[in-house]
């Protein structure tokens, strides 16, 4: 169970690398695709914003790199799981405020990745 934890964990932090580029690098063509219901007018005017945003989603992924570069088992849950519960916290806001979907993109990996935590120790 714990390689699957690590593996999740991979997975969710990749992704927020992913989130990283596109808000970050390509925020008026890739962005256009992933926020295909926002105005076109609106990705020029918000380029900052999503950069920042896209900073903020590569600290969490540097988080959990981090948490799968701890040795200690007990210090690698407790640095992952705060970095999964930040992300369940923001998935939720994003669902709430921007899309539905965020939910399962975002929210959803990092509930499993905590639940699955919990249940090894």
């Amino acid at each position: 169970m714990l390689l699957a934890i690590k593996i999740l964990i991979g997975l969710i932090a990749f992704l927020h690398l992913y989130i990283l580029w596109f808000e970050m690098f390509a925020w008026e063509t890739k962005g256009r695709k992933v926020f295909s219901s926002f105005p076109k007018e609106l990705f020029g005017q918000t380029k900052a914003m999503a950069a920042n945003q896209g900073l903020y989603n590569g600290f969490l992924a540097a988080g959990l790199i981090w948490s799968l570069l701890i040795s200690d088992q007990s210090w690698m849950f407790n640095v992952a799981l705060f970095f999964l519960g930040c992300i369940a916290v923001a998935g939720i806001y994003g669902a709430a405020t921007v899309s539905k979907r965020i939910f399962f993109v975002q929210t959803a990996p990092s509930v499993i990745a905590i639940i699955l935590i919990l249940l090894l120790r």
